[in-house]
């Protein structure tokens, strides 16, 4: 299966925007992605709170099909929680402030930092955390709508944040249905 994003531009695109305020950072990697994927970055600016794994953090949608999804999420205050387990490669390219990760089994922790990558296998699970703030670009490549079950579970049954997953459905379903119309699954 071929995909739309190059986890090295998208890491290329993220160490040019480095250094600046979070909001210049946003703007810029928008900019470039739009112009180096033209027709496939959602204009608006419609952050959602985001509740899954027992974290709380922010998203804003860039792009989502069936098959990949780009989007920042983040903290101004951090978080921490699960990762989920998922039949997608997640792609955690960190702007700004720090995470920490480990696995099972793992007695250390593993720092990421502004440019850095932090990748999540297909099939595996990791504890994290966001100490303080942290924002990141997220890009995930595999059967997207298995990997919402998660997204939504602390909205449905904890939170109980029905706007915040109406508002991730709507946009979810926008960009799907503009990139069929494109012919990208």
């Amino acid at each position: 299966m071929s995909h739309l994003f190059d986890p090295d531009v998208l890491h290329g695109i993220v160490r040019e925007a480095i250094g600046q305020p979070v909001p210049k950072m946003i703007a810029d990697i928008r900019a470039a992605l739009a112009a180096r994927y033209p027709g496939h970055i959602l204009e608006h600016d419609r952050w959602i709170f985001n509740n899954a794994g027992g974290a709380m953090g922010q998203m804003l949608v860039l792009h989502a099909s069936i098959t990949e999804y780009v989007m920042i999420f983040g903290s101004p205050i951090g978080t921490e929680g699960h990762s989920g387990r998922f039949y997608a490669k997640d792609f955690f390219f960190i702007l700004e402030g720090e995470q920490w990760a480990y696995a099972e089994g793992e007695l250390e922790k593993r720092v990421y930092r502004p440019g850095d990558l932090h990748v999540l296998e297909p099939g595996t699970a990791e504890g994290y955390k966001m100490p303080e703030g942290c924002f990141a670009l997220e890009y995930a490549r595999g059967i997207i709508p298995a990997m919402l079950p998660f997204g939504f579970a602390d909205g449905l049954f904890s939170t109980l944040d029905v706007s915040a997953l109406g508002r991730t459905v709507g946009v979810y379903t926008e960009a799907v249905v503009k990139n069929l119309l494109r012919g990208k699954v």
